[in-house]
Order: C-alpha cells, then sequence, then structure tokens
C-alpha cells in the first residue's frame, strides 16, 4: 500500500529544480516510475513529495545532434523501439527496446528512469556503454556530460548529485561497415547477461579496424572490456572466428561478477565466455555478409 506522498508537475527544468531544492531530502524525481512505485508499495523507500518530470517540455524527444543520436530521459521503451531517428542510426537500440521487460513497462517505462535507477540487470546500459554513451545532468546554472562508465558506479548507485537532474543520453552511432550484435540471456524479465559487441571493418571489409564489447548484468554494473578490444583489432574477422574460443576466455577472465538470484559468480564467468564467443560468432558472419540462424533457449538476439 503507498503511503501519502505530494506529487508535483512541472513544467520547465528549472520549476523542477526549485521543487528539489524546496524539499531537500524528502523529495525524488519520478518518470515512468515501474521502479520506484515497487519500491514504495514495499515501503523500502519513503519520501513525501514525487516530482513528475513528464511535463516538461522536451524531455521525452528523441534526435540528431551533431553526429550523436540524443535520448531525452523521459523518452518511454515504446517511443524508443518506434523512433524513425533510432532506426536510421542505431536500429540495434530500437531492436533491444522491442525486448525490455514486458509491453506494460515499455509503455511507461523510460530511458532516464532506467539509466537512473542503475538497476545491474539493465540491457540499455549495458548495450548503451557500447555506443560511448554519455548521459547529460543539469542543475541551475551548470549542465554536464558525464560518461555512462562513470556514471553508473554500482547497484542503485550513481554519480547524479543530488540537485541535479537527468535529462538526456548520447550515443555515437557506430561507423559504416560495422557489423554487431545484442545478446541477452535470462529466464525472467530481467536479463542473467548481456553481451554488446560490434565489429568495425576496414575499406575492404577485410580487417577490423574498431571493436566494441560490453558485458552486463554479470556483476555491479556493466563494463566494456577494453583488453578484449585491442586482441579483436588489426585482425580480419576469418582469424577473429578461429580464435574466438580464446578471445571468450580473456572476457570471461575480464568481468567482475557476483552473486545473486540469477545465480553464483562462477556461474555468470562461465556464462560470459559462453555468450561473448556466440556474439563474435554471430557479428563474424553478419560481417561476412551471412546471417547466423543459430537460436539458444532463453536467448534473446538482435
Amino acid at each position: 500500500m503507498l503511503r501519502p506522498f505530494a506529487l508535483h508537475r512541472p513544467r520547465s527544468l528549472h520549476e523542477a529544480t526549485e521543487l528539489l531544492a524546496k524539499h531537500r531530502g524528502e523529495a525524488v524525481l519520478y518518470a515512468g516510475g515501474t521502479e520506484l512505485l515497487l519500491l514504495l508499495k514495499e515501503g523500502v523507500l519513503r519520501v513525501g513529495n514525487l516530482i513528475d518530470l513528464k511535463r516538461v517540455p522536451g524531455l521525452g524527444d528523441i534526435t540528431a545532434e551533431n553526429g550523436r543520436v540524443v535520448i531525452g530521459a523521459t523518452a518511454q521503451h515504446r517511443a524508443v523501439e518506434r523512433s524513425p531517428v533510432l532506426r536510421a542510426a542505431c536500429p540495434i537500440v530500437a531492436a533491444i527496446a522491442q525486448h525490455v521487460a514486458n509491453v506494460r513497462v515499455r509503455s511507461v517505462g523510460t530511458v532516464g528512469g532506467n539509466l537512473a535507477f542503475a538497476d545491474p540487470h539493465s540491457d540499455l546500459a549495458t548495450l548503451f556503454l557500447a555506443l560511448d554513451g554519455s548521459v547529460r545532468l543539469w542543475r541551475r546554472g551548470r549542465e554536464r556530460d558525464l560518461p555512462l562508465a562513470d556514471f553508473v558506479r554500482g547497484p542503485y548507485e550513481t554519480a547524479r548529485e543530488e540537485d541535479e537532474i537527468l535529462i538526456a543520453v548520447r550515443l555515437r552511432p557506430w561507423p559504416a561497415g560495422t557489423a554487431a550484435t545484442y545478446m541477452k540471456f535470462g529466464m525472467y524479465e530481467r536479463p542473467t547477461l548481456g553481451v554488446a559487441l560490434a565489429l568495425t571493418l576496414d575499406a575492404a571489409g577485410r580487417e577490423v579496424v574498431g571493436a566494441r564489447v560490453a558485458v552486463g548484468c554479470v556483476g555491479p554494473r556493466p563494463r566494456r572490456l577494453p583488453t578484449v578490444e585491442r586482441l579483436v583489432c588489426g585482425r580480419t574477422v576469418t582469424d577473429i572466428l578461429a580464435d574466438a574460443e580464446r578471445l571468450a576466455g580473456a572476457a570471461a577472465e575480464a568481468v567482475e561478477p557476483m552473486d545473486d538470484l540469477h545465480g553464483s559468480a562462477e556461474y555468470k564467468r562461465d556464462m560470459t565466455r559462453v555468450f561473448v564467443r556466440r556474439a563474435l560468432e554471430v557479428a563474424g558472419a553478419r560481417a561476412m555478409g551471412q546471417e547466423s540462424h543459430a537460436r539458444y533457449p532463453y536467448t534473446v538476439i538482435v
């Protein structure tokens, strides 16, 4: 049962920050509320004031800006799924949005809420790392961009200061000639593991000149794996596929898994090895103009 609270619906960022200052320590920001309202109902969190950001103009926009894609904090997952901007510039983001939780959550939940909640089992945070994601934080007199890797500090913990509002996430689309995949495994709505992998080829389509590898849901926060990215670059796709098992082993060594209800740390490390190898095989096949038809139980492949 929800305890009584005051609901505020500001129509500007300035009004929202004034409310945060007025109710300092007794207010939380509210976008989709899919996670927040559950915490309130269970009594895990108690607040006297909710500040609803959905009526602030522009916070739900999805736009292209100086070679990047900008997703407003209150953009719902369904809007991401259907966005013409994302379908053109980052189709993998629109495709993944179709597989976030369930349709009820996607119709209400927001990108900003997902990132600000910092649930370790987040598809978006993992994928956005592989797209050089950064978040834009706003407060009166200051606006700053922070890499997503620095923003998410751990389970349910971010670098957002108390008087700051997360207003957008910025993504850098992969260059032309990039073959990519996102794979997630899970028997419930929250994934047990997520792997985002992208291989950018040279003009001849032979050698990998850029790589992005990110693994999430196995540890306290998603992580890019630069050691694995360096091992991949400068090699042909054929060579990478022949060496996929060793590369996947390096990924498994690089993650920091933790025990939770989804499995033990040892189990998650082994799953990382298995799914990075599979992601390399899928992305490698796409890089060679083929399409992998592999299907695995409880797995989504985009």
